[in-house]
C-alpha cells in the first residue's frame, strides 16, 4: 500500500513539474509571438522606407538627366518616350 503511495505522489510531482513546464513554454511562445509581431512590423516599416528612398533616388537621377547630365540621357529619353506612349494610350481609351 505505501508503494502504491509513493507511485501516485511521484506521478503527482511529475504531473506538477509539467503543468509548470507547460505554463513557462506558453509564456515564452506568447513572448516571441509578440516579438516576432514586432519584428514584422520594423521590417515592413523598413521595407516602405527603402522603397521610398528608391523612389526619390529614381525621381532625381530622371532630374539629373533631364537638366543636362550626360550620364543618363538614353535613360531620360528611355523614360519620356513611355510616359508619352502611356499619355497616348490613355488618350486613345478616352477618344473610343
Amino acid at each position: 500500500m505505501g508503494e502504491l503511495i509513493q507511485i501516485v505522489d511521484s506521478l503527482e510531482n511529475k504531473v506538477s513539474k509539467l503543468l509548470h513546464r507547460l505554463e513557462v513554454l506558453q509564456k515564452t511562445n506568447k513572448e516571441l509571438k509578440n516579438e516576432l509581431t514586432d519584428l514584422k512590423a520594423d521590417q515592413e516599416n523598413a521595407d516602405k522606407t527603402v522603397s521610398e528612398w528608391e523612389e526619390k533616388y529614381n525621381s532625381l537621377k530622371l532630374a539629373n538627366s533631364v537638366l543636362g547630365s550626360n550620364t543618363n540621357k538614353t535613360e531620360a529619353k528611355l523614360k519620356i518616350n513611355t510616359l508619352i506612349r502611356e499619355l497616348d494610350h490613355c488618350i486613345a481609351q478616352l477618344s473610343e
